[in-house]
């Protein structure tokens, strides 16, 4: 029988069945909070206004609960290019409706005592409170809205592209590899600096590398990988939002969407959480891709994207998938290592 390359987590992992209370004690507190705010603020008309992307959050929700991918994957292609919105209104609303949706998914998988690699995790939370404020600051400004568009483009396109590649290995992945907390903390760190910046230009981006590194190098079980990422990408969406909110670079029509969607993303975000725990993954996965690789297309279409930038964007679908190869390679290397060193109760060092 051929050694299995995957380890079991060892105290990155939750375990029981938790209970829903947490979760609906939530639920309770922002429906009272966002009601008596519509009520006393006389918001109805603005919430029918914006219905429409409170539509289409009924379905990026669900995959912001289900996959690796924020809400704001669907929410910015939406406002941006289907209703026309600047490149930086679609960056705030995806980390404000994360900051709710997302966060209220992070609520559920802790009360459901979801797993999760905790110590990776961690450090990547560290390495986003240096990075998202030092985005929104200093990288932030200077990026145009075209190229805000061809980023958000180009990593979800990459990430669409790496999944379809790697989907057998990264379905059939169990437990996840050991590795030392020294390599966790310094991964973590470059995943949280990175990812932060990201977020900070254009609403996501941490929970794509978090969930390529943990699939891809710690060879992680989805079932480990999806709600660690989604964890990172709500606490990025939030400290994103008040990087930006401190800055003053907020766009104030981010209010009326979401006013809108909130109550929506509230609970699709944990509903995609739960549904997925009880369907295959395969099928989610390459609806996602699809989503992936077809907002690439559009956005490309639609800004009449041409010549240098054009060769630009598809260059960078090509780095990034060579970034991945080499990760992957690194996976292997890294199980092959560990899969005879692996002893219970530890995670032996690289």
């Amino acid at each position: 029988m051929r050694p299995s390359t995957c380890q079991p987590p060892i105290r990155s992992r939750t375990s029981g069945r938790g209970s829903i209370r947490p979760f609906l004690f939530w639920l309770g507190l922002f429906y009272g909070g966002w009601l008596t705010l519509v009520i006393v603020g006389s918001l109805w008309g603005v919430i029918e206004a914006h219905w429409p992307i409170a539509a289409a959050m009924a379905v990026g929700s669900y995959f912001a609960g289900s996959t690796p991918m924020g809400g704001g994957t669907v929410g910015f292609p939406v406002l941006v290019l289907l209703l026309g919105e600047p490149a930086t209104l679609g960056r705030d609303f995806s980390l404000a409706v994360q900051s709710v949706g997302m966060v209220s998914a992070s609520i559920f998988i802790f009360a459901t005592r979801r797993p999760l690699e905790w110590t990776l995790l961690k450090w990547a939370m560290i390495g986003t409170i240096a990075g998202a404020p030092l985005g929104a600051a200093f990288v932030a400004p200077h990026v145009s809205d075209l190229q805000i568009k061809l980023l958000f483009a180009v990593i979800w396109c990459s990430f669409g592209v790496m999944n379809l590649v790697k989907l057998r290995s990264i379905v059939a992945a169990e437990g996840i590899t050991a590795t030392s907390t020294g390599f966790d903390k310094e991964i973590g760190i470059l995943i949280g600096l990175l990812g932060g910046v990201a977020a900070s230009i254009t609403g996501v981006g941490i929970d794509m590398i978090l969930y390529a590194a943990l699939v891809l190098v710690y060879r992680a079980d989805l079932k480990i990988a999806v709600p660690t990422s989604v964890v990172a990408m709500a606490f990025a969406s939030l400290v994103g939002l008040a990087s930006h909110g401190a800055l003053g670079s907020l766009d104030g029509a981010v209010f009326g969407h979401w006013i809108a969607a909130a109550p929506i993303v509230v609970v699709g975000a944990p509903l995609g959480a739960w549904v997925v725990s009880r369907i295959p993954r395969t099928p989610t996965m390459l609806v996602v891709s699809a989503l992936c690789v077809g907002q690439f297309v559009w956005t490309i279409v639609n800004q009449r994207v041409g010549g240098w930038w054009l060769g630009g964007a598809l260059g960078g679908v090509l780095v990034f998938n060579l970034v991945f190869h080499l990760m992957h390679g690194a996976g292997s290397r890294l199980s092959a290592t560990h899969r005879h060193l692996h002893e219970p109760g530890s995670r032996p060092p690289i």
